[in-house]
């Protein structure tokens, strides 16, 4: 499925089917904007002490994400990675890297089709997402690289802070209209600050 949602029917030809945010209005102003990430490939992986150069950047080591031209590991867990990659690398990553895990002790998992991407951008980004995620987004606690699964109000959430007002945000399809929708009532509960 791609990140629009479209789906692709048995003869190869896109199915009708509408994306999560279809009919939505994504909040865009120039202090705060929610976009659709690019398409992507994701895959979960999962393994203890696990090396990975077929994909390109090393899976990160705690909290973190490492990136490596278009492609990124973000840390989840002690033995949890999710691994973006371009959307059009799906098939090679499973192609290359599968058979250089070792089988008996790691999981790869292609988890494209569950989730979406997306950017939040503008210098109110980290207040709107404090309105509904726990964690403490300022600079010093939540760094640039940092990565880590946590949630927004009642959904689950992958945040990846990629600059000093800039996330990327990893939801589950179903879940994004619910994680748009409240973004946007944070926006305007800031009344312009």
């Amino acid at each position: 499925m791609s990140e629009t949602g479209s789906m692709v029917d048995h003869a190869g030809m896109p199915a009708s089917r509408h994306g999560p945010l279809d009919g939505l209005s994504l909040p865009g102003q120039t202090d705060f904007s929610v976009s659709r990430a690019v398409h992507a490939a994701r895959f979960i992986l999962r393994g203890e002490s696990i090396h990975v150069s077929a994909f390109g950047p090393e899976v990160p080591d705690r909290l973190r994400a490492s990136t490596a031209g278009s492609r990124a590991a973000l840390w989840l867990g002690p033995d949890e990675f999710l691994l973006l990659a371009p959307g059009e690398d799906a098939e090679a990553i499973r192609n290359t890297l599968k058979p250089s895990l070792p089988a008996a002790s790691t999981a790869l998992v292609d988890v494209s089709h569950r989730q979406i991407g997306l950017t939040l951008e503008g210098r109110l980004a980290a207040r709107c997402l404090s309105a509904g995620c726990p964690l403490d987004l300022g600079l010093a606690s939540f760094p640039i690289g940092m990565a880590t699964r946590t949630i927004y109000l009642k959904t689950e959430i992958v945040l990846w802070r990629q600059g000093d007002a800039r996330f990327h945000v990893e939801v589950w399809r179903s879940f994004a209209p619910y994680l748009v929708g409240h973004l946007a009532d944070a926006l305007r509960g800031t009344n312009g600050l």
